[in-house]
C-alpha cells in the first residue's frame, strides 16, 4: 500500500511540475539583420555597394568567391515557439545593384536609378 501511495505522489509531482514549466520565461533569440520594407523600398538599381551598405548595413553573408553576391538573413527565434525568418539577396554586377531577390517586396521604381530621381 505504501509503494500504491508513493508512485501516485511521484506521479502527482511529476505533473505538477510539468503544469508549471509554461511559467518559465523564455527570451527571444533575433539573429541576422533585421531589415523592414521600408528599408528594401530605398533601394535602387545601379547603387554602388558602399550605398546599398549605407541603406542596410552588412550583409550577413559575403560569399568568399563572388563578391557579387550578398546574403541578408534575419531569424528571430520565439521563447514560446514562434518562429520567424526572412531573406534578401543582393546581386551586383561591376560594383552596381542589378537586381534583389528574397521575401520583400521589390520597390515599384527599382528599375529608376537615383541620378534620375525627378
Amino acid at each position: 500500500m505504501k509503494a500504491v501511495v508513493k508512485t501516485a505522489l511521484v506521479l502527482a509531482t511529476a505533473l505538477t511540475l510539468g503544469a508549471c514549466s509554461s511559467w518559465i520565461y523564455r527570451i527571444d533569440i533575433p539573429q541576422g539583420n533585421f531589415l523592414e520594407q521600408k528599408d528594401i523600398d530605398k533601394l535602387r538599381v545601379q547603387m554602388t555597394k558602399e550605398q546599398v551598405r549605407f541603406v542596410l548595413g552588412n550583409p550577413v553573408a559575403e560569399n568568399a568567391f563572388d563578391d557579387d553576391i550578398w546574403h541578408y538573413f534575419y531569424a528571430l527565434k520565439g521563447g514560446r515557439g514562434d518562429n520567424f525568418e526572412k531573406q534578401m539577396v543582393i546581386n551586383f554586377k561591376d560594383d552596381k545593384l542589378v537586381d534583389i531577390t528574397g521575401d520583400f517586396t521589390k520597390p515599384a521604381n527599382f528599375n529608376t536609378p537615383l541620378d534620375k530621381v525627378q
